[in-house]
């Protein structure tokens, strides 16, 4: 490989900081799922799981997006291109990921297919998916018949359990797409049979647009137009805004063409369609057999203009460990003199090598395969996501009026309605979140900074655009409800994002930190009832972690005081003043802001000990930990105030809040220095929350040293906390339950390792015991700092009661073995993180396949929740890269 190649895929990248850079123009924009989403949602009562079932995905229009197998769109969302197939045996065509609704889950909803992204780029050069096809009819009401008697207590049903995948009678389809430029993409389909007898399979692959036009507020409408002439297979695309696009197919397909519109008599029982063809007119010729709902383009031929074509291969039968292999370009304008000539086959194995060259490590090949498909999955959940409130509370005008419930101030959203986005968006999950979270998104730029840092820098300030975020500065939570709360890590990342590159982006950190202020202001304004420097801010990301619900209100006048709330404001105030500071080595009016922060931070701080709205903090001096507070104010103006007595992550929090002053700081800021020694000297009672070292840097930490220890002891304390894989979300000390006193009502709750066994938030997640990569990620921060700081000089019992001592740099390396150990052989050569579900099995059809979890059981280390949320689980692929120095 030549030098150019070797750094191509860099060049581009250098070539592609905005985000409509033409490298950027194509990629996996397309969702995993669309149907019961938030978006899609018109109905009165506010079910989005009812209204908009995967039942009707195949012949309903979807408003606001598209979704597909394996698919790929332009960065705007309009023109679309996907897998369809069919085992010969489905009652439908298989055209998009099948999974559970909340309701229809034992623990939420849940995707019941096997997928796999196994390699990817950056700028989308190059890409790579498999999809795993049974050969049997899918098993789809035995799923959801499996599901509905299965209770809480007991796990999830997969497509596994219903020999669906017995002896490998399924399809590997490996869809590959390679950019031979920004508007010139190869793509192939290649299917291999490993069942022991010859079965069917017919691919579909599919190209439409998102239905615009059908909503009465823009009536242009694109066309596709398919030709079989002069021995091509071709698809012409005509958009207003993308221009033409031709798509080559090879072979002798039968081209099919209908149109993405609602197919209303099968629904809803009308009359007659407004259209002659619908969305699932492909779907009704291939498996009903029935001609009419569709055009069919023969030899020598050319549709009429429609908006959805598929390309059908049938293939009668394939061969025990036969492989078929498809392929198609799409290519901007008239298309490409040669489309499947030596440059197709050219353009696939120089993308692949650079992809190696691009992703090469000092790590062993076990890890550095690890992070090879952890970013990976991280590139592929990049969504185009299109959300205009206002537009969704009205309804729209080509559509029935919008019920009466959507147009209160009650209605969800309602306080939203500037809210308007159409940009790509890193996403939790491709099927059960495919829609931005918060917290999450804060974190998926950490290792999105170590390959793409324009991609996380313009997602860090996407988020904080006045678009998304509230005029009183609140930032949009996730599409369910964007008022709900999650963690203030927006600073956070934004320094670890700064950080990552040689090359500082001060203008980055600046704009970032701008509109951070407006989001501290509303914190202190809305989430600070009293003053008290004691913070509410609900469930906080974390769902079901308390023995209550805390995004409720509490009855008979309690407030719930939060350990993690309060904790992540004073962490909140720690990044932004590090930021400050940063700034103010070139702007020296930032030392006044860096001051203001510092001041913040030790309030709290001072509030965290022993003072507050009750005279008690989150410190509880009798367990040496920390806990959440309910406070009420009596009749005769006494405040009560009693902890909740449940070890659990938030308070392991308080961790969190700590930052070193580098030398540099009392060196090239003195009015920075001067104020904080002026603080201190008025305020004697503070010092113990700053820390000197012989260095001359100081270590700013909510927890001083001794409260820090007792804390460690029990966050490593492996009868607690420290799992093998990772430090729980609650302690293994409440294995067998506990009773919690909580403002005069009784509450039950204990440790659950694995699924949830409660309904509260959809009982989709559980953070009452499981590991979880976010959390642990942050408390690997946390201890690099104190090692930082001490300079090898703090040592902790590693575990608890072990007799055996390590400096916390150590400690650190310890937790990221741990956590990096989910993904790697054992000594029986299984993954703990593939537990007990099909990929464990000693198939190595199974076992080459890394799945990326949501959580994981706090005692076995199997991946749980979603099972494809590479989003902040990628953080494996930072905390690698980290330890190899790359």
């Amino acid at each position: 490989m030549n030098e150019h190649s070797r750094q191509a895929e860099r060049t581009r990248l250098a070539e592609s900081d905005s985000p409509t850079a033409p490298w950027r123009l194509w990629g996996p924009y397309l969702a995993g799922r669309q149907w019961g989403t938030v978006r899609e949602d018109y109905s009165a009562g506010g079910d989005a799981w009812t209204s908009f079932p995967f039942d009707h995905a195949r012949s309903r229009a979807y408003r606001w997006g598209e979704d597909g197998i394996a698919g790929i769109c332009d960065v705007h969302g309009f023109l679309n291109f996907g897998v369809a197939l069919w085992n010969g045996r489905d009652p439908i065509l298989k055209e998009r990921y099948f999974g559970l609704t909340n309701n229809e889950g034992n623990h939420g909803e849940d995707a019941k297919e096997h997928w796999w992204v196994t390699d990817g780029t950056p700028t989308h050069s190059w890409m790579q998916v498999v999809y795993r096809y049974p050969q049997c009819e899918f098993p789809y009401a035995e799923l959801r018949g499996m599901a509905q008697r299965a209770g809480r207590n007991e796990r999830e049903p997969e497509l596994s359990d219903t020999g669906a995948l017995d002896d490998n009678r399924f399809f590997d389809v490996r869809v590959s797409y390679a950019k031979a430029g920004p508007k010139d993409i190869c793509v192939e389909l290649t299917a291999t049979n490993h069942g022991p007898d010859p079965a069917p399979l017919h691919l579909l692959p599919q190209f439409w647009f998102r239905n615009t036009w059908a909503w009465g507020r823009d009536d242009r409408k694109p066309s596709l137009t398919a030709s079989t002439r002069d021995g091509w297979r071709r698809i012409t695309a005509e958009h207003g805004a993308l221009g033409r696009y031709t798509l080559h197919v090879e072979g002798t397909p039968t081209l099919l063409v209908t149109d993405n519109e609602t197919n209303e008599v099968e629904l809803f029982g009308t009359h007659r369609n407004p259209t002659r063809y619908t969305k699932d007119g492909i779907d009704r010729y291939v498996i009903r057999e029935d001609a009419t709902a569709c055009q069919v383009v023969g030899p020598d031929d050319t549709s009429e203009p429609g908006t959805k074509v598929a390309a059908w291969y049938s293939f009668d039968p394939v061969e025990p460990g036969e492989s078929v292999t498809v392929r198609l370009r799409l290519v901007e304008g008239d298309g490409h003199l040669d489309a499947f000539g030596p440059s197709f086959s050219d353009t696939v194995d120089q993308r692949k090598a650079e992809a190696d060259e691009f992703h090469h490590t000092d790590l062993d090949p076990k890890r550095a395969a690890i992070v090879r498909r952890a970013l990976a999955g991280l590139m592929w959940t990049k969504q185009h996501y299109r959300f205009r409130t206002a537009d969704w509370l009205d309804g729209d005008p080509a559509q029935p009026a919008a019920p009466t419930s959507r147009r209160n101030m009650h209605a969800r959203n309602a306080h939203w309605r500037h809210f308007d986005v159409a940009d790509v968006i890193s996403m939790p999950d491709e099927w059960e979140y495919p829609w931005f979270a918060a917290w999450d998104l804060a974190f998926h730029t950490v290792p999105f900074a170590k390959v793409d840092p324009a991609f996380a820098k313009e997602q860090l300030l996407l988020l904080c655009r006045e678009w998304l975020m509230h005029p009183n500065g609140q930032l949009p939570a996730y599409e369910w409800e964007f008022g709900d709360v999650n963690p203030p890590v927006h600073a956070w990342a934004a320094l670890q994002v700064y950080r990552s590159e040689e090359v500082k982006d001060r203008k980055f950190l600046a704009k970032v930190f701008h509109k951070l202020l407006l989001n501290f202001s509303w914190w202190v304004n809305r989430k600070d009832a009293d003053g008290s420097y004691l913070f509410e801010g609900g469930f906080l990301g974390m769902d079901n972690i308390g023995p209550v619900n805390r995004s409720e209100p509490m009855l008979g006048g309690w407030r719930l005081e939060q350990s993690d709330a309060t904790s992540w404001m004073a962490a909140y105030s720690l990044h932004l003043m590090q930021i400050a500071l940063e700034l103010a080595r070139h702007d020296e009016s930032y030392e006044d802001v860096a001051t203001k922060f510092v001041e913040h931070f030790l309030g709290i701080a001072e509030a965290s000990t022993q003072f507050g709205s009750g005279g008690r903090g989150i410190w509880d001096e009798t367990d040496g930990f920390c806990y959440d507070v309910v406070s009420r104010r009596r009749s005769d103006g006494h405040v009560e105030s009693q902890p909740v007595r449940v070890r659990s992550m938030v308070g392991l929090i308080p961790v969190l809040a700590c930052a070193v002053l580098e030398p540099w700081v009392f060196e090239e800021l003195p009015d920075f220095s001067r104020r904080l020694e002026h603080l201190l000297s008025k305020r004697p009672e503070l010092q113990q929350f700053l820390s000197r070292n012989s260095g001359g840097g100081a270590l700013l930490s909510l927890l001083d040293e001794r409260k820090l220890r007792r804390v460690l002891s029990r966050m490593l304390d492996e009868g607690e906390f420290l799992s093998p894989h990772g430090i729980r979300s609650l302690s293994a000390a409440h294995r067998e339950g506990l009773e919690v006193h909580v403002a005069d009502q009784e509450h039950r709750m204990g440790y659950e390792p694995g699924e949830s066994r409660t309904p509260m938030f959809g009982g989709n997640s559980n953070w009452r015991g499981p590991v979880w990569f976010p959390t642990n990620a942050l408390l690997v921060e946390a201890l690099r700092t104190i090692e930082e700081f001490h300079g090898g000089r703090f040592h902790v019992e590693l575990p608890t009661r072990s007799q055996k001592h390590v400096t916390a740099g150590r400690a650190a390396d310890e937790l990221v073995g741990r956590l990096v150990s989910l993904f790697l052989p054992d000594h029986d050569g299984r993954r703990p993180a593939d537990g007990k579900r099909v990929e464990s099995t000693d198939s190595p059809l199974w076992r080459e396949h890394v799945t990326f979890s949501e959580y994981f059981d706090g005692d076995t280390g199997e991946g749980l929740g979603a099972t494809h949320q590479t989003g902040w689980t990628a953080l494996v692929a930072s905390l690698l890269i980290g330890l190899s120095g790359r």
